[in-house]
């Protein structure tokens, strides 16, 4: 079956068919899955287990590395991470490691089938701001370990970029949910609808008796194009589609509020994972055209090359080797200029023609990548960003910025990177706030203080 296929099956594996999967796994000795998994998930572990029927301790095993398996399942690289990795892929019989994952999950949400640890004592208290894949990580993770967190989001809903940013065509809202509620259960609180830096700063924060704060607030502004006409009316960024759709689908605002609507002509300018999403959900409000441009060719193109083939199946048109150079329109846009670019040396970058021509467009979508913005750090003394207004963080302990106590990861650190990444980077800061906190408790144990 392929990942399209996958995408496409709602109910996943039956009971049966998830076992029968889970024996064809080899039990490599040296597992190159868990090698090609950034969280190092146990894969080969909870396989195992999930092999014998033992969906309990299958859950369990992946609950020590991961916090949001469900996700994982869905959203995964995984071509390119653990599934890619496995020796049977060569063959074409690789392990479907992300449906079994996915399965394993989502048998756990419905019965509650995974004990949750005992938290014998209260660490520290941590706060943490923004509730995507970092927040939720490092929130997990130190509960787990015996801390008080609570996250505070602006946003209505927890869930960050996996509840506004990714479509629930790809990741059901449901499935989000029920991951948080899990979370949830170990302790951790929820505040939603408070913007940090504006009716909150860092400041107020800590001086509710807060050990750490984590910041984990991803890109939040997106990066626009600097070319004319880019300020027309029908020019808009590929996130705001998807939040806008996102709370449109939830009931938040009316579906007459989503910019891209029945009849419209659409190009998308980025070839990324959010450009497809953007490019399948303009398909899905039943626009007339979608058209993908990019300056790379098809082969080159940032994307999944199954996320590619997916919106060509559901009628997405690809437009490669093309560098738009002006947005046509006097107050809407009508149209993308483009300069074709030709590969003139094989194995080398494609150059410009000098040829231009005009891809008709009624709707413009820009999905190029996204920043940091800096609105926390607006508010606070003492952090420190770099020339790409990425939060400055250090090694030792890890994930702290320049001022004391207070943390970042993921996205906001260190720039756009898939989920499983920004995890990873969390379950580092996690490890880097408890040592601090900890230091800090024998420090004033011992009647000292550590220096502003």
């Amino acid at each position: 079956m392929s990942e399209r296929e996958i995408e496409y099956d709602p109910t996943g594996f039956t009971l049966k068919e998830a076992i029968s999967e889970a024996k064809r796994c080899l039990n490599c000795v040296k597992p190159a899955c868990r090698k090609g998994c950034p969280i190092e998930n146990e894969i080969p572990a909870f396989i195992r287990e999930l092999a014998t029927g033992n969906l309990g301790q299958a859950s369990a095993v992946i609950a020590r590395r991961s916090n949001l398996p469900a996700v994982c399942g869905r959203v995964c690289p995984r071509e390119r991470q653990c599934e890619g990795a496995c020796v049977l892929t060569e063959q074409g019989k690789g392990i479907k490691i992300g449906k079994l994952e996915r399965f394993i999950a989502d048998m756990d949400g419905e019965l509650e089938i995974t004990p949750l640890p005992k938290l014998w004592d209260e660490k520290g208290r941590v706060a943490v701001i923004g509730s995507g894949p970092a927040g939720l990580t490092v929130a997990g993770d130190l509960a787990k370990d015996g801390f008080r967190v609570r996250v505070f989001d602006a946003q209505a809903e927890p869930g960050g970029v996996l509840m506004y940013g990714i479509p629930a065509f790809r990741l059901p809202k449901d499935v989000v949910r029920r991951e948080i509620h899990k979370i949830e259960k170990l302790g951790v609180q929820f505040k939603t609808n408070i913007m940090i830096g504006e009716a909150l700063t860092l400041d107020d924060i800590f001086k509710e008796g807060f050990d750490a704060i984590f910041i984990g607030t991803g890109n939040a502004m997106a990066k626009t194009l600097n070319i004319e006409g880019q300020h027309l009316t029908g020019v808009l960024q590929a996130t705001y589609l998807l939040q806008m759709v996102s709370l449109a689908n939830q009931g938040s605002v009316d579906k007459d509020e989503i910019p891209v609507q029945e009849g419209d002509h659409v190009v998308i300018i980025g070839a990324g994972n959010t450009a497809m999403d953007a490019a399948r959900t303009a398909k899905r409000q039943h626009a007339a055209t979608v058209t993908v441009v990019c300056r790379d060719a098809e082969g080159k193109m940032a994307a999944l090359p199954s996320e590619i083939q997916v919106a060509k199946d559901e009628g997405v048109n690809f437009i490669p080797l093309r560098n738009p150079c002006q947005l046509m329109g006097d107050t809407c846009v009508t149209g993308v200029e483009c300069e074709i670019r030709a590969i003139k040396v094989p194995g080398e970058k494609p150059e410009g023609t000098g040829v231009k021509e005009i891809i008709p467009a009624n709707k413009v979508i820009i999905a190029i990548g996204q920043k940091p913005a800096r609105r926390i750090i607006g508010t606070t003394k003492g952090i420190e960003v770099d020339p790409g207004g990425c939060v400055v963080t250090q090694d030792r302990p890890y994930g702290m910025t320049t001022r004391r106590g207070v943390f970042s990861g993921g996205d906001v650190a260190h720039g756009a990177a898939t989920v499983v990444i920004a995890m990873k980077d969390a379950k580092k800061v996690a490890m880097g706030i408890e040592q601090y906190v900890e230091a800090k408790k024998l420090m004033e144990e011992c009647g000292l203080r550590m220096k502003d």
